[in-house]
């Protein structure tokens, strides 16, 4: 099995953008020539557009982007400029009067950790899909993951700058990658030692605690609980699968979050993972749910560990002791 870079899967064009100072953006992954895909939504809170259309019970026609991005609900005003952007280089499903590009997104909740009125809109979306002409993905802070914060039991102050990563693998002529936005309520955990990386700060913000504990702690109902959580994923493969398939596929995926992070699927989180599929190769479908699950694991410990300090937050490289 090769380790290659997520640009190298073919028929994908990857691009982010992000306005740094505003702690916020958006990340696009798009199949010009249309990619069959599903969707797997465990958390509680999804802010998306479109997911419905990766249901199995609707139409069989094939999507042309995914958008990650920052800004919550608000955010999802990227997708415009995603699709004015495909429109205007003929890319979209046929109705006879036009092309219609059929772009699925989910938003990650960053307010607040940057400037609150600032979310990605169409302008950025549209710059998103410029950046994949010349595709290279940039790990940590770009695109959706400018914002985003793990370890957030206890509000921002306590919490850790985390990004956006991913990972691909190559076995014989299957591809098989994801991208990462994490952005959880819950800690990190290298996922093949199950050591702590990042996540909720001691007080005096020099060390690591867990937060299932702190949960365990007290574990009256509480209203409200901090709502700024959602990890987001995208697999990309080149195997040949169905919509039902494909939502199987970003299911298994999901055992990838629940190795890494701690606690996960909440009711406070909008966790969610789409998988795209372009290309004929035949492929077992439980082995690229295991490696879906294996990529996606990688991605979310690559977001953590490339991720620089910003906005006055550490990240987990300046936790030495606990990489």
């Amino acid at each position: 099995m090769e380790v290659i870079a997520i640009d190298r899967i073919p028929g994908f064009r990857i691009g982010q953008a992000e306005n740094t100072a505003a702690g916020t953006g958006c990340t696009v992954v798009i199949c010009d020539a249309g990619a069959v895909a599903g969707v797997d939504v465990r958390g509680g809170g999804p802010a998306s557009r479109e997911t419905e259309l990766l249901s199995p019970l609707t139409n069989q026609v094939p999507i042309h982007a995914v958008v990650l991005a920052g800004g919550s609900a608000f955010g999802l005003d990227a997708g415009g400029g995603v699709m004015q952007y495909l429109e205007e280089h003929g890319i979209g499903y046929e109705v006879g009067v036009a092309k219609v590009p059929l772009v699925c997104q989910a938003d990650l909740f960053d307010l607040g950790v940057g400037d609150v009125a600032t979310r990605p809109e169409q302008q950025m979306g549209y710059a998103a899909c410029v950046a994949a002409e010349n595709p290279h993905f940039c790990s940590g802070n770009h695109g959706a993951g400018t914002g985003a914060m793990v370890g957030k039991l206890y509000g921002l102050k306590y919490g850790m700058k985390s990004g956006i990563g991913s990972h691909a693998v190559k076995l014989g002529e299957l591809y098989v990658g994801a991208i990462a936005a994490v952005n959880a309520m819950g800690d990190i955990f290298d996922w093949k030692t199950g050591k702590q990386i990042a996540g909720l700060r001691t007080e005096d913000g020099k060390h690591l605690r867990s937060t299932a504990e702190c949960m365990y702690g007290n574990y009256e109902t509480v209203d409200n609980r901090f709502l700024s959580n959602t990890t987001l994923g995208i697999v990309l493969t080149n195997g040949n699968f169905n919509k039902a398939q494909l939502s199987k596929i970003a299911g298994m995926a999901h055992n990838g979050f629940a190795r890494s992070i701690r606690p996960v699927h909440t009711s406070i989180d909008g966790d969610c993972i789409f998988v795209m599929s372009h290309g004929t190769v035949e492929a077992d479908i439980d082995v690229v749910g295991t490696l879906a699950a294996d990529v996606m694991a990688e991605a979310i410990k690559d977001a953590v560990l490339n991720t620089e300090s910003a906005y006055g937050y550490p990240c987990a490289r300046d936790l030495q002791e606990n990489i």
